[in-house]
């Protein structure tokens, strides 16, 4: 019988325990994967191909991180008349007649520069007489490995070799690296974040952030229902579905009308304008003034869960405890206090640790409202993820370090959620009570 009853329980547990799997334990290892890597726009997501760049050229130099005959052999371009190049200038529309006396020629030769092989052609009979022409027929014979793709490390290796580029194994490793356009295994991201001051100032206005908004969740959540509670029941039902609002409402029309509030042509500024005073952007007007919509926008929406939450708890306390502490002589600040509080431990810990995890990841209220601005001065760390790997105004997009971002988010909503187990004392929480013992 037991045994029926354990595996029925796992029947009931199975769709939880594979939500739990594809949608937290699934996107925290692709979230791992992904932030140990250097993915981007610039990569792609799949095997790169190797390209040696001018700009690669000046980092070597600037770094002098190689030989300076190995920089200039790198960057050099020779001439070499083979049946491959031969190919090429047919196709590019070279006369056949001029093709033909370079293959009897100069076939197999080769050049060390384009001096060397335009005296060589202007000895043939049938080439061009206009020196523009002659040139430009030089380019189908180049050998160069500068701005030329290679799909395998083997050929890219070859046309180091047949460009003269001879190189130790070191400075191999150090030319392939540099050149290598996909994406590679790597912990340049988190040492280059928390390397950067940005890094830190995100860092300070998302803890500034959480801070506030957590609190104002928290204390308004428990004044609303606390208000409403000593409310007739009509009213009370009124005031919550006012204040649920917030909640209920489609994100970008919330936004909408916070902005129809505080813009330089919203509500406030209309209002303000018939006293004398110039009109006012509340939203970007200023730091203090951006933080303080921020922190109003997400906490109404916040504010409005604990007060369900609470007032749920807090009508599940018998009355008969009200009434006797009543008679006893308590007044409401007192039962408020020695009642009502001690018996939200639980509620106020789920909504609390909801919020703090929920105000860590998410990020859409400032996105709508401020953008993080003014400046990136009300920009979190979400937020900053966001743009990092996903939606930027530059287009270069870096999956591998929003990764990172992202993972760092997530090690410290585990460790906060442990922390609030602990300060909370969960175990006590969930025991049976005594009476049951």
């Amino acid at each position: 019988m037991r045994q029926r009853i354990g595996l029925l329980g796992l029947g009931f547990m199975a769709p939880a325990m594979i939500m739990v799997v594809v949608f937290f334990l699934i996107p925290v290892i692709m979230t791992a994967f992904f932030a140990f890597t250097n993915m981007g726009t610039a990569t792609g997501v799949s095997g790169g191909e190797y390209l040696l760049t001018p700009k690669i050229i000046k980092q070597f130099e600037a770094n002098q991180t190689l030989d300076e005959k190995v920089i200039t052999a790198l960057g050099s371009s020779s001439y070499i008349v083979n049946k491959t190049n031969l190919a090429r200038a047919k196709e590019a529309g070279l006369k056949s007649k001029y093709l033909g006396e370079i293959d009897k020629k100069l076939h197999g030769k080769t050049f060390a520069s384009r001096r060397q092989f335009e005296r060589a052609l202007k000895k043939l009979k049938s080439r061009p007489r206009n020196t523009r022409a002659l040139i430009k027929s030089t380019a189908h014979f180049s050998n160069s490995v500068l701005n030329t793709r290679y799909e395998t490390l083997g050929d890219f290796k070859t046309a180091l070799s047949n460009n003269g580029a001879i190189l130790a194994e070191p400075q191999l490793k150090i030319v392939t690296q540099a050149s290598y356009t996909g994406w590679i295994w790597t912990t340049d991201n988190f040492t280059t974040m928390f390397s950067k001051p940005d890094t830190w100032f995100v860092a300070v206005n998302t803890l500034v952030y959480v801070v506030l908004v957590l609190a104002f969740n928290i204390f308004f959540g428990l004044f609303l229902s606390l208000t409403t509670f000593y409310l007739p029941t009509g009213q009370s039902v009124f005031f919550r579905a006012i204040w649920l609002l917030p909640r209920i409402s489609p994100p970008v029309l919330y936004v909408l009308l916070w902005k129809w509030l505080t813009w330089d042509t919203g509500f406030i500024s209309t209002v303000l304008g018939w006293f004398g005073m110039a009109p006012y952007n509340f939203m970007l007007g200023s730091v203090e003034s951006a933080w303080t919509v921020v922190i109003l926008i997400n906490g109404f929406v916040g504010a409005s869960l604990g007060m369900i939450l609470f007032s749920s708890a807090i009508q599940a306390i018998p009355t008969s405890i009200l009434y006797a502490s009543e008679v006893d002589g308590a007044n409401r600040w007192q039962q408020i206090r020695y009642i009502i509080l001690p018996q939200l431990r639980w509620p106020i810990l789920f909504t609390t640790s909801y919020t703090t995890l929920s105000l860590l990841t998410s990020f859409e209220y400032i996105l709508l409202s401020t953008r993080g601005g003014p400046g990136g001065t009300t920009n979190v760390w979400a937020l900053e993820a966001y743009f990092t790997a996903l939606n930027n105004y530059s287009g270069n997009l870096q999956y591998g370090y929003g990764a990172a971002m992202a993972l760092v988010l997530v090690t410290i909503g585990i460790s906060v959620s442990l922390l609030y187990l602990r300060l909370f004392k969960f175990d006590d929480l969930v025991t049976r009570p005594r009476i049951e013992s």
